[in-house]
C-alpha cells in the first residue's frame, strides 16, 4: 500500500513537472538583440536608399502625382521602408504601401530589376542617417523639421553625430546636391577635420545671418520658362506643397547654440527644403538626445535610435 502510495504521488510530481515545462515552453521569450549587417552598415546601403529615393521620384513624376512626404527612411537587407508624415493608402508600383498608408516598402531586389530610370532625388537631398534601430539603419530628412534639430547631450556623442551627419550629407549619393554650411565658431574648431571630403559644397560663415544672406545670393533660382534649364524634376517640385524652394540644392546649416540668435525674425532666412543643425538647445524644432550608451531619443519623431551615427565609424 504504501509503494503504491509513493508511485502515485511520484506520478503526481513528474505530470506536474512536464505540465510547468509545457507552459515555460510556450511563454513568448524576449527576442534576441538584432546586430546590423555589413551591408546595412556600409555604403551600398546609402547606395540602395538613393536608388529607392530616385525610384520613387521618377514613378510619381511619370503617374503625375505629388511626391509623398516622407520624413525617415528604414532599410534593412530585406526592404526598404519609407515613414510618412500623411497616410496615403495607395503608393506608386512597385511601392507597397502598409500600415494603413504611413509605409511604403519595395524589396531592394525590385531597384535592380528592368524598370523605367529613376530622377534626381533633389526633395529628399537632406536624408541622412542617425544610426541604428538593432539591425535596420534609419535615416531621417532632416528638412522636414518645421525649425532647428537641435540635439543635446554629452559634447562627445553631440559632436560625433553632428560630423557623421556632415559627413554623409556631403559624401553620399543621396545627398549629392546638398550644400553644407558651418557657422560661428564650428567652421574652425576640428569639427569635421581629418576624414572629412574635399568638397566645394562645405562653405563656411561668421554668423547664421550671413550664411542665410550668402546661400540666398549663390541661388540662381528658378529658369525661365521655356529653358533647358526647366526639367521635369523643376517642375515636380514646385508642384509640390511640401517643398517651397524651386529646382534650388537643399542647404544645411549648422550652429552651436551658443551662437543661435534668439531675436524674433532670425531664422526667416532659413527656405523651406533646408535645415539647420543646433549643436546645444533650441527653441523650437525637434529636439534629440544624444544619450552616453550611445543611443539617441529623437523626441517627437518617435524613432527608437539605439546606436546614433556618431559610433557607427
Amino acid at each position: 500500500m504504501i509503494w503504491y502510495v509513493l508511485a502515485v504521488v511520484l506520478g503526481l510530481a513528474l505530470i506536474a513537472a512536464v505540465a510547468a515545462l509545457v507552459v515555460t515552453e510556450r511563454r513568448p521569450r524576449p527576442p534576441k538583440p538584432a546586430v546590423a549587417t555589413a551591408a546595412v552598415m556600409g555604403r551600398e546601403a546609402l547606395d540602395v536608399v538613393d536608388a529607392g529615393l530616385r525610384r520613387l521620384t521618377g514613378e510619381c513624376l511619370r503617374s503625375g502625382r505629388s511626391l509623398p512626404d516622407l520624413f525617415a527612411v528604414v532599410y534593412s537587407e530585406e526592404r526598404l521602408g519609407l515613414l510618412l508624415a500623411g497616410a496615403e493608402a495607395t503608393a506608386p508600383a512597385p511601392w507597397i504601401a502598409e500600415a494603413d498608408g504611413e509605409r511604403w516598402t519595395i524589396s531592394p531586389d525590385d531597384l535592380h530589376r528592368p524598370g523605367p530610370e529613376g530622377e534626381p532625388a533633389l526633395p529628399y537631398a537632406l536624408t541622412v542617417t542617425v544610426g541604428l534601430d538593432g539591425a535596420d539603419r534609419v535615416l531621417v530628412d532632416l528638412s522636414r523639421a518645421a525649425g532647428p534639430v537641435s540635439v543635446v547631450g554629452p559634447d562627445e556623442e553631440v559632436r560625433g553625430l553632428a560630423r557623421a551627419v556632415i559627413t554623409e550629407a556631403l559624401s553620399s549619393p543621396v545627398g549629392a546636391l546638398a550644400e553644407v554650411t558651418l557657422v560661428g565658431s564650428l567652421a574652425g574648431d576640428g569639427l569635421v577635420d581629418g576624414g572629412m571630403p574635399r568638397t566645394s559644397r562645405l562653405h563656411t560663415a561668421a554668423s547664421l545671418e550671413d550664411a542665410f544672406a550668402r546661400a540666398a545670393s549663390a541661388s540662381t533660382g528658378a529658369p525661365e520658362p521655356g529653358s533647358s534649364e526647366v526639367t521635369q524634376i523643376f517642375r515636380l517640385i514646385e508642384g509640390s506643397s511640401r517643398i517651397a524652394v524651386q529646382g534650388e540644392a537643399p542647404h544645411l546649416f549648422v550652429v552651436a547654440s551658443s551662437q543661435l540668435p534668439r531675436r524674433q525674425g532670425a531664422l526667416d532666412g532659413l527656405r523651406r527644403g533646408d535645415a539647420l543643425l543646433v549643436l546645444g538647445d533650441a527653441p523650437t524644432g525637434w529636439r534629440w538626445r544624444a544619450d552616453a550608451d550611445g543611443s539617441l531619443d529623437t523626441g517627437a519623431l518617435g524613432l527608437e535610435i539605439t546606436r546614433h551615427a556618431g559610433r557607427l565609424a
